[in-house]
């Protein structure tokens, strides 16, 4: 026999999803996560799915991994000490950044400090001109005195990046071996090797963003791989990228700024996965765990992609899986801040000490104890059985609160809901409005520890009609990561006008990337099977100053089709912008590549419906909207397809709680989906 495992690692708990080749069967399950002791949850997991499944580690042929690391670096500032080797006359170029204030709205509102600060950023000699010819050679004195200068600084590594490298990166690579030769113990980072885009503070923040988490994920994926040898685990980990595919571990210590989004992306392949089996396909990915909730729009059965994603407070130009992060989370921290108004989040509770009602130690009250003083959390333990909830010790920690906001336990407690659920409701507003899109011609596709556990709080806000609850929602980002592709991003800076001059050479670029694809996933991933690409470019019309991308037809670029090219472009701007100018002339900025290798993934097979009304375990009080109102409580391993109630339901299951408010009506498709519809609303229509 022989498993796939998928494994997610979050703030509070670390996910397990298994998939077995043989019987096709899934399994699914939950260790808390162990940030003292990275690795230590990934052998406790692989401990307990033998134990409980009998999946022995040595029957492990697929492991996928999506983790965090890299962007809790940058949000908490922990990375390398980095200097920055910049082009005399152009050492601003972190500080003056992109010039726009963060929050246009506040008056106060100030940039970030860069993470190379202005006092470790050092001049270099030399220079290209705009085509990449060489205008100046490098001065080795000048490379001399900036390591020299980095060496005072206690540099922990170095960033080269220089005006037009993207043309011609000669010259970072002749300063790299410079630094090499008079300093081999000083780690060196060429821009241009990491994404090679014009622009220079693009390129350069990217380098940034990479250099500075290297050291720690580089240990990281080390001690992870130390782990599963220890534990007897002969696959290779994969690590899910930034893009929504994967790529093997080892590659992942020198291609950090691939992985920077490695959890979130995880997610939403997860739920687009899920949006297409339960036929919503146009859908919000919603995933709430312990420190963030995080959200995707999924269109036409897939996650959108895009640029210049923020990680932390600074922005990165690697092709990601669109997410926005909000700061609340199951263990989000409400408090009352200096002038009396109750916040929750972004801070968080983490895994240690957790909620209050975990009962290991926590005392400050989080969105999670709110939901146990309301009655829908404590039914059943949680975790798969890692944690016995005390609603005793969540009424406590909410107590300090309703003292202060002269209200009653249950009172607080739902006003921490709706706090936090506003939170929500303003950040998936801002993401949909950028689409262009109303939130309620889509389904909300709920999933992590906490998310079905807000969903309906939230799509009651957004008059979103259909909410999705998968199977085992809480390991959905480990599912995610395990049904990844192969899949690498290949970036070519060409900068010319689109004519029938420069046909051949754009021609020749993508042939050049096509064969940067085959030997990434041949030589470097080991994969045998069938590639696949998909060609785009980011264009613009002349005199516009910035492009956007255009999804190119293999068959119109080998034949030079500038028709077919320039045609691809207008109905993109169209798209975009609903308009476009067809007499215009057009520009390709940059080339672009996607090479995919596909792997196996689980088959899932729809059961038949019987119309039913579910019966219920019981009846429960819990508080809703002021008053206290009896609301049936359900076990998802009990409910089969076809199975119907009405809110207010709580369903209590091993990874997740769901809560049915009041006005939802609840089925449960043929994949074992709950699908809550609001009631008195047509609901979202399925493509199934």
């Amino acid at each position: 026999m022989s498993y796939r495992v998928g494994v997610d690692i979050g703030g509070t708990f670390t996910d397990f999803f298994v998939f077995d080749e043989t019987t096709l069967e899934t399994r699914a399950l939950k260790v808390p996560s162990r940030p003292d002791e990275p690795g230590a949850e990934v052998l406790e997991g692989i401990r307990q799915l033998e134990a409980r499944f009998g999946v022995a580690p040595g029957e492990i042929a697929h492991f996928s991994h999506g983790t965090t690391v890299g962007v809790n670096t940058v949000i908490q500032r922990k990375g390398a000490r980095l200097c920055h080797f910049a082009t005399e006359g152009f050492v601003d170029v972190l500080e003056l950044a992109r010039l726009r204030t963060p929050d246009v709205y506040d008056l106060l509102s100030k940039r970030p400090a860069p993470l190379i600060p202005r006092e470790r950023v050092f001049p270099v000699t030399g220079r290209l001109a705009s085509d990449g010819g060489e205008l100046r050679p490098v001065d080795r004195a000048s490379v001399e005195a900036a390591v020299g200068k980095a060496r005072a600084a206690g540099a922990e590594g170095v960033v080269v990046s220089l005006l037009n490298a993207y043309r011609n990166p000669a010259h970072e690579h002749e300063v790299a071996a410079l630094v090499r030769e008079m300093a081999p113990d000083l780690p060196v980072v060429c821009s241009t090797d990491v994404w090679s885009i014009i622009r220079e503070y693009e390129r350069t923040v990217t380098a940034v963003i990479h250099a500075y988490v290297q050291p720690r994920v580089s240990h990281y994926l080390t001690s992870l791989q130390n782990a599963l040898r220890e534990a007897g685990v002969p696959a290779e980990p994969l690590i899910t990228k930034s893009n929504g595919g994967v790529m093997s571990a080892e590659m992942g210590k020198t291609a950090c700024a691939q992985m920077i989004m490695s959890g979130t992306a995880s997610g939403a392949i997860g739920a687009s996965r899920i949006a297409a089996l339960s036929g919503y396909r146009d859908a919000i990915g919603f995933d709430v765990g312990g420190t963030s909730a995080d959200v995707a729009f999924i269109a036409d059965g897939r996650p959108q992609y895009g640029v210049g994603e923020t990680i932390g407070e600074f922005p990165i130009y690697i092709p990601t899986v669109s997410v926005t992060s909000i700061g609340a989370g199951g263990g989000s921290i409400a408090r009352i801040d200096d002038v009396g108004v109750l916040k929750v989040g972004p801070e968080s509770a983490g895994a240690a000490p957790g909620p209050a009602c975990y009962g290991k130690g926590g005392e400050r009250p989080t969105l999670t104890d709110a939901f146990a003083v309301l009655g829908y959390v404590g039914r059943t333990d949680l975790g798969y059985d890692a944690v016995r909830v005390d609603v005793g010790a969540a009424r406590r920690a909410v107590k300090t609160l309703a003292g202060r906001m002269e209200r009653g336990v249950e009172d607080t407690a739902e006003a921490i809901v709706r706090v936090a659920v506003s939170g929500m409701y303003l950040e998936v507003s801002k993401l949909m409005s950028s689409y262009g899109v109303d939130p309620r011609d889509n389904a909300l596709i709920a999933f992590g520890g906490a998310g079905p556990m807000t969903a309906c709080f939230l799509a009651r806000e957004l008059n979103i009609s259909t909410v999705v609850i998968p199977t085992a929602p809480g390991v959905l980002s480990a599912m995610g990561g395990l049904i990844a592709d192969l899949k690498n991003d290949f970036v070519r800076t060409v900068y010319a006008d689109l004519h029938a001059g420069t046909a051949s050479a754009i021609g020749e670029g993508f042939e050049a990337l096509r064969a940067q694809g085959e030997r990434w996933l041949r030589q470097e991933q080991g994969y045998g099977g069938p590639a696949s690409y998909i060609h785009s470019a980011d264009m613009r019309y002349r005199g516009q100053s910035f492009e956007i991308e255009a999804f190119l037809d293999a068959d119109a670029i080998d034949a030079g089709d500038v028709a077919a090219l320039e045609e691809a472009f207008h109905a993109a701007h169209e798209q975009l912008h609903a308009h476009a100018d067809r007499a215009a002339a057009v520009q390709v900025v940059n080339l672009r590549l996607v090479a995919l290798g596909r792997t196996p993934k689980p088959r899932f097979e729809a059961a038949e419906e019987t119309p039913a009304a579910a019966e219920p375990e019981g009846r429960i009080p819990v508080h809703a909207d002021g008053r206290t109102v009896p609301a049936a409580l359900f076990r998802r391993e009990d409910l089969r397809p076809g199975h119907a109630f009405d809110g207010p339901a709580v369903v209590a299951q091993s990874d997740a709680t769901v809560c049915v408010t009041e006005g939802f009506r609840a089925r449960v498709d043929g994949y074992g989906h709950l699908i809550l519809t609001q009631r008195g609303e047509s609901g979202c229509r399925s493509t199934r």
